[in-house]
């Protein structure tokens, strides 16, 4: 039993062992396969790690830049935003501004902000999103798609803040916007500019200049600023200037046709005579005093309002290019063109007039034209006022030479006043009047004080005195010219009335009493010498005739009768015919020397015959067949004589007559000038 068992056990046993040198070859079996791919995991095992170690790096990149796209996502929300107000605010302005001016501006500022916001929104956005690409290209991130989409995202943001730039570019909707107002800045101007009414009449041209009123209305004044200040901030403040001077210009030039400026440009050649040289200054001297008190007066006036809050540098200067291409140098330069024409005594007085015109407007140059933007219009003056001083001093430091260099001409036959010295005595009148003389005076004492000499008083009047000495030694000169003393003492004695008649002139009133007194004496002394030379003498046959008759023989009384009578006849035909030319101009002092001969002679006739009357009727059936006068007929021809030669047709004539002779003396004046 027991044996039983053990081989049991025995068998138990090595079927244990079996199963089990089974299992350790299956294992064995299972353990070399596994070996195997453990090797080849051994070997994949580097490249696993490699692949493994980027896992937790890759992590953590996305989360970094996940902090970038955040800051990103801000400003390009914005930009969406504010792109789409910029979109609303493109439509609207395709309106015109005239519609609603304030709301246009409005709307023009409120693009320019979205403008600006959008173009510093999509500038963050672009920093962000570059720092992004930046930062993916440090750490080596090849997601491409990613990449891709970064970059897109910057190009957009890009092309987005270009939309300022673009907008003020030629064609950009804040270009045309600005190009809107320009044209509503014109319009504006053009629709209130109106012509300025010249009134060369007024007796206040000055008072006009300090309460002119502004030219525009306060409306429109207001909304040309608002244009200026929107355009200035977008640097077109030079294309506003150069509209508003262009329609000023126009407008003032507009003003000046009324006036006919067409003088201003002709040349001193051009000029016909000395007449129109007078007429031209006159015209002149009206014409600048309206152009800068009403036309100049007023455009500084507007300037200085609509480009006020531009400065004062500014509006001076846009003030400086309207008066310019206006034409306040041309005025100048015809100005200056008188000072170069050819000297002669008329030409004197016209600068006078242009010195009195500048001078009147002195403030008003230094006001208007004083800034550096009119230092052509300074420089201009400045030259046309030195030439007008020189100018007048030259010709009248040389008028006592012209007058003695016309001494070598010879007197008028007909013993009247020459034109030299009527024209001379009157143009001195002028000379020493309240017009004319504080401006020679000052004009003599500016060249002095340029001249750096010492002033001396009563130069004007020294030099008249020069001028009078000298026409009184031209007339002795030209009475001995004289062939026949009885012409020289009727010139002589019209002369001497010529300069009594300038008592209570200005010229007399210099001269003194004792001198016209001089004159009177000297007048009176030659109608004595000329009476007695010419008609005294005549008469006289009578007398002689009359002391022969006192004793007459009854058979030689009729031939001498006869003789006397023929002979008085005949020298007083010669006499009459000689005389019936000469003139005595002095209507007063003509009645004067007819009525003394009258009552010297005619009854010396009257009585002649008379004497004759008796005898004559007991030798001769017709006694007064050898008497050709009677005391009437006698005394009407002594009264007829010195009659000044008029025209028929009157003032008009005798106004052109003294025009010629004017000329006549101005152009003598000027070649002895010249000569000189």
């Amino acid at each position: 039993m027991s044996q039983v068992d053990g081989i049991a056990n025995l068998a138990a046993s090595r079927m244990i062992l079996k199963t089990s040198l089974e299992n350790s070859r299956a294992l064995a079996s299972a353990l070399d396969s596994t070996g195997q791919r453990l090797e080849g995991m051994k070997q994949r095992l580097p490249s696993l790690e490699a692949a493994v170690r980027h896992v937790p790096r890759k992590k953590c990149t996305f989360a970094a830049i996940r902090e970038h796209i955040d800051r990103a996502i801000g400003p390009a929300a914005a930009v969406l935003k504010v792109y789409d107000i910029i979109q609303e605010l493109q439509k609207s302005l395709l309106s015109h501004p005239c519609s609603d001016l304030s709301t246009y501006l409005l709307m023009v500022k409120q693009l320019e902000e979205s403008l600006k916001f959008l173009a510093d929104n999509c500038g963050l956005a672009i920093q962000w999103l570059e720092a992004v690409l930046e930062f993916l290209e440090d750490n080596e991130v090849h997601d491409d798609l990613y990449v891709l989409n970064v970059n897109k995202s910057l190009s957009i943001m890009q092309e987005l803040q270009a939309t300022e730039k673009h907008a003020r570019l030629g064609g950009g909707i804040l270009c045309a916007a600005f190009d809107k107002l320009e044209v509503e800045f014109r319009q504006i101007l053009v629709e209130n500019c109106f012509c300025v009414v010249l009134d060369s009449f007024s007796s206040s041209i000055g008072k006009q200049a300090s309460i002119a009123p502004s030219p525009l209305p306060v409306a429109a004044i207001q909304k040309l600023q608002v244009i200026i200040e929107r355009l200035d901030a977008d640097n077109r403040l030079e294309k506003c200037i150069s509209t508003y001077v262009e329609v000023r210009c126009l407008n003032t030039m507009r003003s000046f046709q009324a006036l006919d400026l067409n003088y201003l440009n002709q040349s001193p050649d051009e000029f016909d005579d000395v007449q129109d040289v007078e007429r031209y200054v006159d015209q002149w001297c009206k014409h600048l005093q309206l152009a800068v008190k009403q036309v100049f007066e007023t455009e500084y006036k507007l300037c200085s309002d609509v480009f006020e809050k531009n400065g004062p540098e500014v509006w001076m200067d846009c003030f400086a290019k309207i008066v310019t291409q206006s034409g306040i140098l041309s005025f100048l330069r015809f100005g200056k063109k008188i000072t170069e024409c050819k000297n002669d005594p008329v030409k004197l007085m016209k600068l006078l007039d242009i010195f009195a015109t500048l001078d009147s407007l002195r403030v008003d140059f230094s006001r208007l034209f004083g800034g550096s933007a009119c230092i052509e219009i300074q420089t201009m003056t400045r030259d046309l006022l030195k030439g007008v001083v020189n100018g007048a001093c030259e010709i009248f430091w040389e008028l006592p030479i012209q007058v003695e260099l016309q001494r070598r001409s010879s007197p008028p036959s007909d013993g009247s006043v020459p034109r030299l010295v009527s024209f001379v005595t009157d143009y001195c009148n002028h000379l020493l009047g309240d017009d004319y003389r504080p401006l020679l005076t000052q004009i003599l004492t500016i060249q002095q004080s340029w001249k750096q000499e010492k002033c001396q008083e009563e130069l004007v009047a020294n030099q008249i005195y020069h001028i009078i000495k000298q026409i009184g030694l031209n007339l002795d000169a030209w009475s001995k010219a004289h062939y026949d003393l009885t012409l020289s003492y009727l010139f002589m004695m019209n002369n001497h009335c010529h300069f009594c008649s300038l008592k209570g002139t200005n010229l007399g009133v210099m001269m003194g009493d004792s001198w016209l007194k001089a004159h009177e004496q000297y007048r009176d002394y030659y109608m004595t010498l000329y009476l007695r030379e010419s008609w005294g003498k005549i008469f006289a046959l009578l007398s002689q005739e009359s002391r022969v008759l006192s004793f007459p023989t009854r058979g030689s009384v009729g031939d001498l009768v006869k003789k006397r009578l023929k002979s008085f006849n005949e020298e007083f035909d010669h006499m009459y015919q000689k005389q019936s030319n000469w003139v005595v101009p002095c209507e007063d002092l003509r009645l004067r020397m007819c009525k003394l001969a009258v009552q010297a002679y005619v009854p010396v006739y009257r009585s002649h015959l008379q004497n004759y009357e008796f005898h004559q009727a007991e030798t001769d059936a017709s006694p007064c067949r050898h008497l050709k006068y009677t005391a009437q007929g006698l005394e009407a021809m002594l009264c007829s004589l010195f009659q000044p030669k008029l025209s028929k047709s009157g003032s008009s004539k005798h106004n052109r007559l003294i025009g010629k002779i004017k000329d006549i003396v101005t152009d003598n004046f000027r070649l002895t000038l010249m000569a000189a």
